[in-house]
Order: structure tokens, then sequence, then C-alpha cells
């Protein structure tokens, strides 16, 4: 586990190389998306006694490309590269995967549930090329996503920003089990409830 992290931050350069050369020998236009995006990551060890939470979140890289998209995915990240406990993020660039930014303190979460790898990766991966390929009608809704990889059971949690506005975070679900092949319940659960360690049973929210 203690040589996943420099890999991560080794390998973020060697993209930048990669996209340099690409523009440098102008094989192809790249093609621009909408807005930019940043990953980020949070390889969790054992924490420091006292740390706060998210010391160990960290902003792998952002891009604005297609092309930059897919080689960050295949060299960096990709869910079952990771193992232990650890989490990938893609947000919108200057939003910060915490329940303290500002776009994601009054929002809250959709969460499902992976037993197997393979499961989470293609989920993850539909989920990241419908966000940065605005396929959602609520795009200004939504902050991002997170691949959370844990020994017994994976998660994956899209982001929003107004919790409170059930009929919108319900279209975006709808959307989400659409984009993921998604069959089974799928419930939506505020930050505040998370932050007061007192959730709502069964969510908030179901489609």
């Amino acid at each position: 586990m203690a040589d996943v992290e420099p890999a991560v931050a080794a390998a973020v350069p060697e993209t930048q190389e990669i996209a340099a050369e690409g523009d440098a020998a102008s094989l192809k236009a790249p093609h621009k998306l909408q807005r930019q995006w940043t990953f980020w990551y949070d390889i969790q060890s054992k924490p420091k006694p006292g740390a706060a939470w998210g010391t160990s979140l960290k902003k792998g890289y952002t891009f604005d490309t297609v092309e930059e998209f897919w080689s960050l995915y295949d060299q960096i990240f990709r869910p079952s590269k990771l193992q232990g406990n650890a989490d990938f993020h893609l947000f919108k660039a200057g939003v910060e995967p915490k329940w303290e930014d500002p776009e994601c303190a009054n929002g809250g979460k959709w969460t499902v549930v992976s037993s197997r790898k393979t499961a989470l990766d293609t989920m993850w991966l539909e989920t990241c090329m419908a966000l940065i390929g605005e396929q959602f009608d609520e795009s200004q809704e939504i902050c991002g996503v997170v691949a959370s990889v844990r020994q017994r059971q994976d998660k994956l949690s899209l982001w929003t920003k107004t919790a409170s506005n059930e009929a919108v975070q319900v279209d975006i679900g709808k959307k989400w089990k659409e984009v993921i092949d998604y069959n089974d319940k799928m419930v939506y659960s505020f930050h505040d409830d998370s932050r007061s360690q007192k959730p709502s049973r069964g969510g908030r929210y179901n489609v």
C-alpha cells in the first residue's frame, strides 16, 4: 500500500508530458470540455492522533479535454488499482470534495454499493463520462462523484449541491441509475445528517 500514493503523484507529471507532446506534434486538436474537472485522491493509512478529517485528501490533476481525461483514467484513476481503504474523486474544478466547501455545504449524495471491483470500475467510468460530457440536465446541481474502495464493500457516491430540492435530486438520481445501469434501490442522504451522525434511515429520498 505504501507505493500507491507515490505512484499517483509520480504519474501526474507524466500525463502532463504526454499532453504537451501531443500538442507540440499537432497530431489532432484536443476535444475541449465545457468546464474544467479535477481528480482528487485519498489514500487512507492510519491517521495520526488528533489529525483532522481530510488531511490525507490530495489534489491530483485538473483537466479540460477528453484526451487528458482518458490519459489520466487509464494510467492512474481506475478504482481497481487501489487497495485497502482509498477514495478517488472527480469534482468540478474549484470545488473540494468536502462537506465544508461552499458548493457542497447544503448538499447531499446518492449512493450505490458494489461487491465487485469490475462493477465499481464500470460504474465509475460511466459516471465520469456522463459528468464531463454534461449528460445531466441539472448539471449545475452536481458537484462530483466519489469512488470508495473498501475491504468488504465498495461505494460510489454522486454529490449534489441543493439537498432540499427533492424534485431536482430525484431527477438526478433517476438519470444516474440509467447512466450506470443500476436496478436496485438507490438512496439519497443529506450531508447535514452525516455531520450530525444521525443519518435518516433509508435515506431522505430514493429512486
